[in-house]
């Protein structure tokens, strides 16, 4: 097992399998514009699946698929498929913004793939267009109402809370919640890298659960296994719930289970601390599934206790969002 030095075991891995979208969100495109991997400096997909077959020896249970955008990628239902089938996992989930959920939610589940996190930051085709720097909107609503027809369980909606952004539009999230079987899940805003939003407001939990308690009462729900670190709550008679990931406000470092695998192949302990470990060269350079392994606990053995990053300081985050994987 992956046990890191304060005694956190490790069971989860998320795989940004590229560093390409197809949206140019605010809080994620650095200034300058978007830097991109070369095609040789992504891993490829049999050298994923050899990492996620040794962290599967070492005890990883979970893997979520993230990107970028992963359904950009040529290839990417194969590889779901071939990743699904794999045994010692008992969770594989995907993320995405949802451009190209509609067109290719039958590969997504043909493909095994039952759990999938829609991130989506506003309501109002609009202000998509602001936020997104795309005019899809109609495109991901309609690919999030499809994955309910089509019967995955749950379809998460990743909102991102953005103060003077889509501060208006908490309750209305929330609100859907009353008659659809979503997964609201808010997200305190995380400055990493040099992404292009300039402010030094901070919407954090506590003030978002202000603005929603006038729904009702928020009825908190027992997280499941493979929850991680959300406070889940519900209204009552709701056919969904929401929920709350609060990296900022109340660090949950403690109860930290994960590690990332960047599309460039590295190993990183933390989202937000630039420490990570180099995979991909001693791959490529013939190492053993007993000296990938070695790696994993190096990478292990570097998890800090906790971040120290506050929502007015980034300058220790320098890596960027899009191929860290979130």
């Amino acid at each position: 097992m992956l046990i890191d030095r304060y005694k956190r075991i490790i069971n989860y891995l998320r795989v940004s399998i590229t560093d390409r979208c197809n949206l140019e969100c605010i809080y994620c495109v650095p200034y300058g514009g978007r830097t991109k991997l070369l095609h040789k400096e992504i891993l490829r997909y049999e050298e994923i699946l050899r990492i996620v077959k040794t962290g599967i020896c070492l005890g990883i249970s979970k893997v979520r698929i993230t990107g970028g955008e992963p359904l950009t990628r040529k290839g990417v239902y194969e590889f779901l498929s071939k990743l699904t089938s794999l045994d010692g996992l008992s969770d594989v989930s995907l993320t995405t913004n949802g451009v190209l959920l509609k067109q290719n939610i039958d590969k997504i589940q043909d493909a095994g793939i039952k759990r999938i996190n829609i991130s989506i930051d506003t309501l109002y085709k609009e202000k998509f267009k602001k936020i997104t720097g795309h005019d899809y909107f109609h495109l991901v609503w309609e690919g999030i109402n499809l994955a309910l027809k089509k019967g995955f369980n749950p379809v998460k909606l990743n909102v991102v809370a953005l103060p003077g952004i889509n501060d208006d539009e908490l309750t209305a999230f929330a609100r859907l919640t009353l008659t659809n079987p979503f997964h609201i899940r808010f997200i305190e805003y995380m400055p990493i890298g040099a992404d292009i939003i300039n402010t030094n407001k901070r919407l954090l939990v506590p003030e978002i659960k202000a603005y929603l308690s006038d729904i009702g009462e928020m009825i908190p729900v027992k997280n499941g296994i493979n929850d991680g670190p959300v406070m889940r709550y519900k209204y009552k008679g709701a056919a969904g719930e929401i929920g709350f990931i609060t990296p900022i406000s109340n660090h949950f470092c403690s109860t930290c289970n994960r590690l990332r695998l960047t599309a460039s192949g590295h190993l990183r302990p933390c989202l937000l601390s630039d420490r990570q470990v180099d995979l991909k060269t001693p791959l490529r350079s013939g190492a053993s599934d007993k000296e990938i392994s070695d790696i994993f606990l190096k990478a292990v053995a570097c998890k800090i206790l906790e971040h120290n990053l506050t929502a007015a300081d980034s300058s220790g985050i320098i890596g960027q969002m899009q191929a860290i994987g979130g």
